[in-house]
C-alpha cells in the first residue's frame, strides 16, 4: 500500500511538519518571515514549508499578554494620559487583532497573546489614536472619558438618541452582581459628537460641577429614524456657509437626498450627511484634545515644563487688561505650578505654545487664579498675567521674553511708540538680547501683543528715505 504524501499544509500542519509551535508559525507568516499561503489563504505547498528554517522560526517567537500590550499602547498615547483618552484595555488588543493590526499568537481570542515588536511598531504610529477610534468600541464609562464628560452626561447622550449601541459584551463581576451585559459604542461616533452637535456647549458640559444636573437633561430626544438637519444645520456641522453646502449638493451627485421638508427647506438624515462629509473630507474625526506647552521659571530662575490639555487662551485687547489661560492638568503639575507662582512677583512664563497664537512670553506676575475639579474628575487650572507684560518668546526651546523696555501707565513725553497711543513705553539703554548694539524699545500693539522693535534701525531707514526723497527733488 502506497502512503500518500501531503502536498498542502494549513498552519497547524505546517507547524507540526517543522516541529515548531503554532504561535511561532503564525508570527513567521504575520511578520513576513514565511511567505503568504501560495495555494490559498492560510494554506502552503510542501515546497514552501520545507524551504523554511525551523530554528529561525522558533527564534523569532516572543509573546506578551494582552494586558501588557494594552499598557504599552496606553503609554504611547502620552504621559500623563491626555484628557479625552481612556486607557487601552486588554479587550481592545483583541479588537486590534480582529482588525489585522496585530497577529494572534494564542490565548483567549478576546485577550490574545501578541508579539512585542509588533506592539512597539503600533506604538510608534502617529495615527494610533485614530486607529483606536476606528477599530476599538467603547463601553459607557470609556465613552464618557473619550467625550470628556461625566457618566451621567453620557447617559443623557444615549437618552437623546444621539448614539446607539453597536454591540455588547458580557462581563462577570464575580462577587459584585455576577454577569452583566455592557453595551458597546462606536468610538468614532463618540468622538464625532462634538462635531455633529455644534449647538451644544461641550465646554460647559465638561466643566459641570459634581452633583449638578446635566445640561443635556433639558433637551428633547430625537424621534427614532427622524434625526434630521436643514442645509443650515449641515453648514454648522461642516463649519462653512450655507451657500457652500448648496454648492456641494449641486456639484456632487452622491450628496444625500432629502428625506423630508420642502424644496425651499429640505431636510436630510443626519447620519447620512455626516457619512458623506467624512467620505469627502469636509469634516474630520477629532483624535484628541489640543495641547498647550508652557515653560515657567520661578524665583530661582530654573525652568519647568508643563502641559495643559484642551487649552483656552484669552488675550486682552487692552494693555491694562489681563490675559488668562485655562486647561486640564494633573494634580502634580498643578501643585508645582502653584508653588512656582506663589512668590511676590509670580512666575515668569518663558515660553507658551498654544493653538491659535504665536509663542508668548511674560516677564513675571504669572499666577494661578483658579483650580477647578469637574464632575468627571478632571482638574482644570486657570493662569493669569497682566496683558501689558505679554511679549514674544525667544526662538530657543527655553523661550524667554524678547523685551527692550518697560511699559508705564498713560502716555507721556517718554513714550517713543511710533504707531499707537498705547499707554507708552520707557526705552532702556541696554538689553539682554542685544546689549548696547541697538537702541531697542518695548512696543505695545493691540491685538498683536508686545513686540521688539529696533528704533535705531527704523530711524536709519527713515533717514535713508529722506535722503532719497531730497535727491529726487533736486
Amino acid at each position: 500500500m502506497v502512503r500518500s504524501v501531503r502536498e498542502v499544509f494549513d498552519e497547524g500542519q505546517a507547524a507540526g511538519r517543522l516541529g515548531v509551535p503554532v504561535a511561532a508559525w503564525r508570527w513567521a507568516t504575520g511578520s513576513g518571515l514565511v511567505p503568504a499561503g501560495d495555494v490559498g489563504p492560510g494554506r502552503w505547498s510542501r515546497a514552501v514549508v520545507e524551504a523554511v528554517d525551523p530554528e529561525q522560526v522558533r527564534a523569532a517567537l516572543r509573546g506578551i499578554e494582552a494586558g501588557v500590550a494594552a499598557d504599552r499602547l496606553t503609554q504611547a498615547l502620552g504621559v500623563p494620559l491626555p484628557i479625552l483618552r481612556p486607557r487601552v484595555t486588554a479587550a481592545a488588543v483583541g479588537h486590534l487583532v480582529k482588525a489585522g493590526l496585530l497577529v494572534y499568537l494564542g490565548g483567549e481570542p478576546r485577550f490574545p497573546v501578541v508579539h512585542p515588536d509588533q506592539v512597539a511598531a503600533l506604538c510608534r504610529r502617529r495615527d494610533l489614536p485614530a486607529l483606536l477610534d476606528q477599530h476599538v468600541p467603547l463601553g459607557p464609562d470609556q465613552a464618557a472619558v473619550r467625550l470628556g464628560v461625566r457618566r451621567s452626561d453620557f447617559d443623557q447622550v444615549v437618552r437623546l438618541g444621539w448614539l446607539a449601541p453597536i454591540g455588547s459584551v458580557d462581563i462577570d463581576y464575580k462577587h459584585h452582581g455576577g454577569v452583566t451585559t455592557v453595551p458597546l459604542y462606536d468610538a468614532q461616533d463618540v468622538a464625532l459628537l462634538e462635531v455633529v452637535r455644534p449647538s451644544v456647549d461641550w465646554r460647559a458640559v465638561r466643566t459641570a460641577r459634581p452633583g449638578s444636573r446635566s445640561l443635556l437633561a433639558a433637551l428633547d430626544p430625537v424621534v427614532q429614524g427622524q434625526d434630521r438637519v436643514l442645509l443650515a444645520g449641515v453648514a454648522r456641522i461642516a463649519r462653512v456657509g450655507r451657500a457652500a453646502v448648496a454648492c456641494w449638493r449641486r456639484r456632487h451627485p452622491d450628496f444625500p437626498d432629502p428625506v423630508a421638508g420642502t424644496d425651499v427647506h429640505p431636510q436630510f438624515d443626519c447620519g447620512a450627511v455626516v457619512a458623506w462629509l467624512l467620505a469627502h473630507d469636509k469634516i474630520g474625526v477629532p483624535t484628541g484634545p489640543t495641547i498647550a506647552a508652557l515653560v515657567l521659571a520661578g524665583a530661582n530662575g530654573a525652568s519647568h515644563r508643563f502641559r495643559l490639555d484642551d487649552p483656552w487662551l484669552s488675550l486682552a485687547d487692552d494693555a491694562a487688561g489681563e490675559d488668562t489661560l485655562s486647561g486640564w492638568s494633573t494634580d502634580d503639575d498643578a501643585d508645582e505650578l502653584a508653588a512656582l507662582a506663589a512668590g511676590d512677583f509670580g512666575a515668569s512664563l518663558r515660553r507658551l505654545t498654544a493653538p491659535g497664537t504665536g509663542p508668548l512670553a511674560v516677564p513675571g506676575e504669572v499666577r494661578v487664579i483658579d483650580r477647578f475639579r469637574s464632575g468627571s474628575g478632571g482638574l482644570r487650572l486657570t493662569l493669569a498675567w497682566p496683558a501689558g507684560l505679554r511679549g514674544t518668546a525667544g526662538s530657543g526651546p527655553a523661550g524667554g521674553a524678547v523685551r527692550h523696555g518697560i511699559t508705564y501707565a498713560g502716555p507721556g513725553e517718554g513714550c517713543v511708540c511710533a504707531r499707537h497711543d498705547c499707554g507708552g513705553v520707557v526705552p532702556v539703554s541696554w538689553c539682554a538680547e542685544h546689549g548696547e548694539a541697538v537702541a531697542p524699545v518695548l512696543e505695545w500693539h493691540p491685538g498683536g501683543g508686545i513686540r521688539c522693535t529696533h528704533l535705531s534701525r527704523a530711524r536709519s531707514l527713515t533717514a535713508w528715505a529722506v535722503r532719497q526723497t531730497d535727491r529726487h527733488n533736486r
